[in-house]
């Protein structure tokens, strides 16, 4: 279980926590927005209704092997009758759902798989549902573009192996030291560097003295794309013996032209969605 990033909901934040690869949503922080004197008495109620029993039973069913069915029968007979009520502890413990977790301490709650959550917040209001999916739907979609950021990040690391046995290979002398032997190494990937940002990274750091890491980790993914296609292409010319500055002016010329084409492609695909 992992926090995650929290929602906005009219100006209220909603905690998630992610379970497995599963996002949970805070129903209590919802219904705190319901009533902010006693949230679990708003959830208490939406655990009364026949229709809410059946929709928990019936998630159950789908998404949990261990889901005990005649304990939810139980409670499926028993709810809407005046004398019913059921907590997220009770229903949990007694059935061994998994949509529904319990949380204590400072930051504790009732928190619910994100179909449920969707489906407290349209009982509570369908104002609340819709404002929560679209928060939702933004916190999936920055995810999504982090992962591909980390993708094409990992991607550039691997090459960047190949770009270094070239350099090893064809540059680095055999007797030299491991000082000099760095310096040939962070020299060759300036090349890469100058190519694609133009400039070397103490550059980068020298313009950027509050940033952590180095000028690759900024990056936008477009950037990480070329940067990788360019550290393969680099090798291709240091084992071909080409001299460094015109590998340098090749390279860079071929950055220019890829990410022109990259951020044409963004832009068409942006314009037709």
């Amino acid at each position: 279980m992992k926090e995650n990033r929290q929602l906005i909901l009219k100006d209220a934040t909603i905690q998630t926590i992610q379970v497995g690869s599963e996002d949970y949503i805070c129903i209590t922080d919802i219904a705190r927005l319901k009533n902010s004197d006693d949230p679990s008495g708003v959830i208490g109620n939406w655990m009364r209704n026949r229709n809410t029993i059946e929709y928990l039973g019936l998630w159950e069913y789908l998404h949990n092997a261990n889901f005990k069915p005649t304990e939810f029968e139980g409670f499926r007979n028993q709810a809407g009758l005046n004398a019913f009520t059921l907590s997220p502890s009770k229903w949990i413990e007694a059935t061994s759902a998994i949509g529904l977790i319990c949380k204590s301490g400072r930051y504790g709650g009732t928190f619910a798989q994100s179909d449920i959550a969707m489906k407290f917040a349209s009982w509570v209001s369908v104002e609340f549902e819709l404002y929560l999916l679209k928060d939702y739907q933004r916190m999936k979609a920055e995810e999504q573009k982090a992962l591909g950021w980390s993708v094409k990040r990992e991607l550039a690391k691997l090459n960047y192996h190949i770009h270094t046995d070239a350099i090893k290979e064809h540059i680095v002398p055999e007797d030299i030291d491991s000082y000099h032997r760095s310096l040939i190494y962070a020299n060759e990937a300036d090349v890469l560097n100058v190519a694609l940002f133009g400039m070397t990274a103490k550059e980068w750091r020298e313009e950027h003295p509050e940033e952590k890491g180095n000028i690759r980790d900024y990056a936008t993914i477009n950037q990480l794309i070329c940067l990788s296609n360019l550290e393969n292409l680099n090798a291709v010319f240091i084992n071909e013996e080409m001299p460094q500055s015109e590998r340098l002016l090749k390279l860079n010329a071929i950055a220019q032209h890829q990410m022109q084409v990259l951020e044409e492609v963004q832009t068409r695909k942006i314009l037709t969605k």
